[in-house]
């Protein structure tokens, strides 16, 4: 890829795009890696990215170090195939990975593999994080994958991606964590951020034990608004088919809908459910509140223990946990 200098001292790519000095993106590779330590999105050595510094090279960060101690000499630079060309470190061991996403998308200008914590989760799970949910992860994220789990650094880590990569910019891998990607670092980052920060939201909502998807039109005006920003997205590209437009991650919805079926209950003693007795259910002279400990004992204890006796079994078993607890 031929470059020119432009007046301002930056670099100019054939295709058009603007591109700054080498030494700029390394300081600009070595503070993403900070942002990305000090947001808890990787532990130890974890984590790696890079930028497309032409056709046939590639800017990384090397292997072994972590991503909040990087500095602009340590980043190494590679070939198409992984090849190290330059730099005093060991480039990352997960390059292939980001080949893989370079090779099927000529527009993508950096990549960044890290373990945000929540986004992770959903992983390890094997849950899809859902779409018609949050109007911020449908505009900047879109449709979030995930690929089946490969070994970190495998050639076949970039395979299990291949899938999903023209049809998004955020994909869970399996069992190990997040690869974002865009035109820039920032905005690779900034997926990172969000598709977290969504997945922390999912996890709140699911132990509110409620979830309340957008509508149809909603979503229209959603994908609408993105298109004119210039923003793309699958779901709305000439000839996608219908099940695009379909909501997805059908597997969260169902898992928090199937809880809110039997909040408030608890299960009997024929297998079914029975609603979960109040306290004035309990003690009818009283109508006093009880605890869930109360409740829970009253329910599997015998018809012929009265309140007396199973305010003394609750005392004693609190009084074990505090014991155990201290």
């Amino acid at each position: 890829m031929a470059t020119t200098t432009t007046p301002n001292g930056k670099f100019s790519t054939a295709n058009g795009h603007p591109r700054i000095s080498e030494f700029k993106l390394k300081e600009q590779m070595a503070d993403i890696g900070r942002r990305i330590w000090l947001k808890g999105f990787c532990a130890g050595n974890e984590g790696n990215h890079s930028y497309r510094l032409s056709e046939d090279r590639i800017l990384c960060t090397p292997s072994l170090i972590s991503k909040g101690n990087l500095k602009p000499d340590d980043m190494c630079i590679v070939d198409m195939n992984g090849k190290q060309i330059s730099g005093k470190r060991k480039r990352t061991s997960e390059i292939l990975l980001h080949l893989a996403i370079y090779r099927e998308r000529p527009d993508v200008r950096a990549v960044i593999h890290s373990h945000p914590p929540h986004a992770t989760a959903f992983a390890v799970a094997d849950v899809e994080l859902p779409t018609c949910i949050h109007p911020e992860a449908e505009v900047f994220l879109g449709p979030v994958k995930t690929a089946k789990y490969v070994t970190p650094g495998d050639t076949r880590l970039g395979q299990s991606i291949k899938p999903f990569v023209k049809d998004s910019n955020t994909i869970l891998l399996g069992n190990h964590g997040v690869v974002c990607y865009g035109p820039d670092l920032e905005d690779a980052y900034y997926k990172l951020e969000i598709v977290d920060a969504y997945a922390r939201i999912l996890l709140l909502v699911k132990q509110l034990g409620s979830v309340k998807p957008l509508g149809a039109d909603e979503m229209k005006e959603l994908l609408a608004l993105k298109s004119k920003f210039g923003m793309f997205d699958p779901r709305t590209a000439p000839g996608a088919s219908p099940e695009k437009m379909a909501c997805g991650g059908v597997d969260y919805v169902s898992r928090v809908g199937g809880e809110i079926g039997t909040k408030g209950r608890m299960q009997s003693s024929s297998g079914g459910t029975v609603p979960v007795p109040t306290g004035s259910e309990l003690r009818p002279s009283t109508a006093v509140q009880s605890s869930p400990m109360e409740q829970a004992i009253h329910q599997m204890l015998p018809s012929n223990y009265n309140e007396k006796d199973i305010d003394h079994l609750v005392q004693t078993i609190t009084d074990q946990i505090m014991a155990a607890a201290s």
